[in-house]
């Protein structure tokens, strides 16, 4: 079963549930898709029999989450999608695994009376319930501290107007110290055993270490054969604290001489806004299909075509000061890349971002990468 909802579902989904004829819940979403991709729509009551029977489900949005919380009689289903969304919870059920990771949640409503000068520096702050590094801050001093809470009181009217606070709530917040190593976002789901199954693994690159947007992500033959593997296994071991079975997360997690330390697990979905169809666009894997399907996934053999190629996907939040009712110019913007795989278009005041953008680099093209990871995109505002 599929879910879609807003603010958005990737073209290449919708195509393969049309061709695929995979089951699709009834709603107004998916209902004003209708008229260019035929969906095999299946009605509320009977899609939550499905789930509750045990049925295998993806969404395309985390807004479907709290649609399945009131509808779906199963209790292990609600319970994971619960402890993933709480990130507070789940850093304490999984501190055995990473005992030296410090970490406190406190109301909102407090963080104005934490003495910054006592904190361990540098820490991040982030919401216990969050979305797309949503209200998520690199704070190495008092400056930084007073800077985000002022944004994230600023901000919070936004956020509640795109999405429910089942997806992103700042009503308690997470001081946390700042990971260290090489961040990775992996698309995986645990089978029916409790096993998991990586499916796509991207390296999340950053501008400096104040950056904690989604600007570049970044995959290739070599990270996925390279780290899949030791992902993985930690992902194992972690089940033995959630007990999650035939599960979908895209999961963000940091590694440093081996070790993994996890950022956080978002349930029932990969990487968002159709960001997981970089797997398909660099080697024909998708993702959700395999999932859906319980289909083997032999990387080695599959990525053997792409060697010495690397594949980007680039959600392209606009600068903090720029008027967001200012067109932006995607015909000048998509000029400046050779090998443009996919360029998704995105309404900037339903989703916060200009757009999602699918890159092929070698060797030969990766100054691109440099430009798009540092600019702020004011230059193709009109």
């Amino acid at each position: 079963m599929v879910i879609l909802e807003e603010p958005y579902a990737s073209p290449l989904l919708v195509e393969w549930l049309a061709s695929s004829q995979h089951p699709v819940l009834d709603n107004d979403f998916a209902r004003s898709l209708q008229a260019s991709h035929p969906l095999n729509l299946v009605g509320a009551k009977e899609c939550a029999r499905r789930l509750s029977s045990g049925e295998r489900v993806y969404t395309s949005s985390e807004n479907a989450l709290s649609w399945i919380c009131d509808n779906v009689d199963n209790a292990d289903l609600v319970r994971v999608i619960e402890l993933l969304k709480d990130k507070a919870a789940l850093r304490e059920l999984l501190s055995p695994l990473n005992p030296d990771l410090h970490f406190k949640v406190l109301p909102r409503k407090a963080l104005r009376d934490v003495a910054v000068e006592d904190l361990s520096l540098p820490v991040i702050l982030k919401p216990a319930v969050g979305f797309c590094s949503m209200g998520v801050y690199a704070i190495e001093s008092s400056d930084d501290w007073n800077q985000a809470l002022a944004d994230m009181e600023a901000s919070e009217s936004v956020w509640n107007e795109r999405y429910p606070e089942s997806v992103v709530d700042a009503s308690d917040c997470i001081i946390e110290s700042l990971i260290e190593g090489v961040e990775y976002a992996v698309d995986m789901y645990y089978d029916a055993e409790g096993k998991a199954r990586v499916l796509n693994v991207l390296r999340h690159d950053f501008a400096g270490p104040e950056d904690t947007g989604d600007r570049m992500y970044v995959t290739s033959r070599d990270i996925v054969l390279r780290v899949a593997p030791l992902i993985e296994h930690w992902l194992d071991d972690a089940n033995d604290y959630i007990g999650a079975r035939n599960f979908p997360a895209h999961v963000e997690v940091r590694v440093k001489d081996g070790a993994v330390v996890p950022i956080e697990f978002n349930p029932l979905r990969f990487a968002g806004l159709g960001g997981t169809d970089v797997a398909y666009l660099g080697w024909g894997l998708r993702t959700y299909a395999a999932y859906l399907q319980d289909e083997a996934v032999d990387f080695d053999s599959m990525t053997a075509s792409a060697a010495g190629k690397g594949y980007s996907m680039s959600l392209l939040n606009p600068a903090p000061s720029a008027d967001l009712r200012r067109p932006f110019d995607y015909e000048a913007f998509e000029a400046r890349f050779s090998n443009v795989l996919a360029f998704h278009h995105f309404d900037v005041n339903a989703t916060g971002s200009y757009g999602f953008l699918f890159l092929e680099t070698d060797a030969s093209s990766a100054a691109e990468l440099d430009f798009l990871l540092h600019s702020d995109l004011t230059e193709f505002l009109r």
